[in-house]
């Protein structure tokens, strides 16, 4: 698995360095062995090293102080027991242990095959064959114990070697094999992962995940290590957290606890009748919890009373206030207005009236539009009271088409109206019959 030392470039106190040095095997195995020679190794270099009845090949991860560390954390004694490196590996031996290799794939799908033969209840996950080419350790793993010494006999018979057999974890069999895992980046337990603590389903529900089997697996088909991982975080900041045990009492309703966002310390409720949920903040939760174990319901999540609502019309008093203003206003206009109409339409009313008027006085005749001064015809300002008669008569419209009409119907009608207006104009005596007031020549109507 993948190491750095970060004790390379540090001097240390002592002039002698520790002789013992770690050496990696296949698919990440790694074991201990005396520099007894003290050659000049580095970290990479193939070595040959001893093994029980045979030398095997290996590469150097790591040296120095570091490896004391190491022993110290795997509990590994300094003593006698340490196998010794017999010299670094020359050319033939890497030739050799690279035809060994290929014997190993071969191995395997044969080894299923007789595993299936006498039907043996294990799984066979790798091989490695010694450098030497005397000795196969076989990998496998399996749910209960497995007899399997009719297996070795057929192995030894076989492929004439030693059979080692050794049982080994789903963990240890997923980072021997190696992969990648949903986070995108290479399993944790084949590049640095050396311990694998026991993982419970409580850690997924500290953290708030779902119990979904499928993505709380990992490939090797038990639960992720990495859920270990932010645990203790997790646990910190829950003891901040109330448990709710029972749905919060209000006077709406009781409110269920939906979701809860632990770090930011918010709390989801919602109600059975609703789809949405108030989010709530710890302290108003304890709040509420101890307000229901006093026997009091807040009225609503957010609030323990509910406010007055203050009527719309007090909201909006000015604005009344203002509009009553300017409507009486308006009220005092009109009534000036209609006062003053009512004054021009009397005096208009007395001047038709008087019977002493000349034809040239005559309000009603077809003047231009320019003077403005003909009532009848309501163009001007309208305010003479036979235009409400004319707009009674159903000869009115006809007397708008044809302006002749229109002109002999008024004079027709001021002569009904005013009996000693038609005597003088018909009258030769009269002086005044043909004379305009005004002076100058006779007026005619056009």
């Amino acid at each position: 698995m993948n190491v750095f030392d970060w004790l390379s470039n540090m001097e240390m106190p002592s002039s002698s360095s520790f002789e013992v040095v770690e050496v990696r095997f296949k698919n990440g195995r790694k074991e201990f062995f005396r520099n007894a020679e003290n050659f000049n190794l580095t970290t990479g270099d193939a070595v040959v090293v001893e093994v029980p009845n045979g030398h095997h090949l290996g590469h150097v991860s790591l040296q120095g102080e570091l490896v004391r560390l190491q022993m110290q954390k795997k509990k590994i004694a300094n003593d006698s027991e340490i196998k010794k490196i017999y010299r670094l590996a020359h050319q033939k031996d890497l030739e050799k242990y690279e035809e060994v290799k290929k014997r190993e794939m071969p191995t395997l799908y044969r080894t299923r095959e007789i595993l299936r033969e006498i039907k043996l209840p294990m799984k066979l996950s790798d091989i490695e064959y010694q450098a030497d080419n005397t000795k196969a350790t076989f990998f496998y793993s399996a749910d209960d114990r497995v007899d399997f010494r009719e297996l070795i006999k057929r192995l030894a018979t076989e492929f004439r070697i030693r059979v080692e057999m050794r049982q080994i974890s789903l963990r240890q069999e997923a980072g021997r094999l190696g992969g990648i895992g949903v986070c995108g980046r290479e399993l944790c337990c084949s590049t640095w992962l050396s311990d694998f603590k026991n993982v419970a389903t409580s850690a997924a529900r500290y953290q708030n995940l779902s119990l979904n089997p499928s993505k709380l697996s990992g490939q090797c088909g038990r639960l992720k290590c990495c859920l270990n991982y932010e645990l203790e975080t997790y646990m910190e900041a829950l003891q901040d957290i109330p448990k709710i045990e029972n749905p919060l009492l209000t006077e709406a309703g009781e409110a269920k606890l939906q979701k809860t966002d632990i770090f930011r310390k918010i709390m989801w409720f919602g109600f059975n009748e609703e789809n949405t949920w108030y989010p709530l903040n710890v302290d108003r939760v304890n709040h509420i919890l101890e307000m229901n174990r006093a026997g009091k319901k807040p009225a609503t999540l957010q609030d323990d009373v509910l406010a007055e609502k203050i009527p719309v019309q007090k909201l909006n008093s000015d604005l009344e206030r203002m509009d009553q203003k300017f409507r009486d206003k308006s009220k005092k206009k009109k009534k000036k207005k209609k006062g003053n109409r009512d004054n021009q339409g009397q005096q208009g009313q007395a001047q038709n009236q008087n019977p002493n008027r000349t034809q040239g006085q005559n309000p009603n005749t077809n003047r231009p539009q320019g003077q403005g001064q003909n009532q009848n015809r309501g163009q001007g300002q309208g305010q003479n009271q036979n235009r409400n008669q004319n707009q009674q008569n159903p000869n009115r419209n006809q007397n708008q088409q044809n302006p002749n009409r229109n002109k002999q119907g008024n004079q027709n009608q001021q002569r009904n109206q005013n009996p000693n207006k038609n005597r003088n104009q018909n009258n030769p005596n009269n002086p005044n019959r043909n004379q305009n007031p005004e002076g100058g020549q006779p007026r005619t109507d056009s």
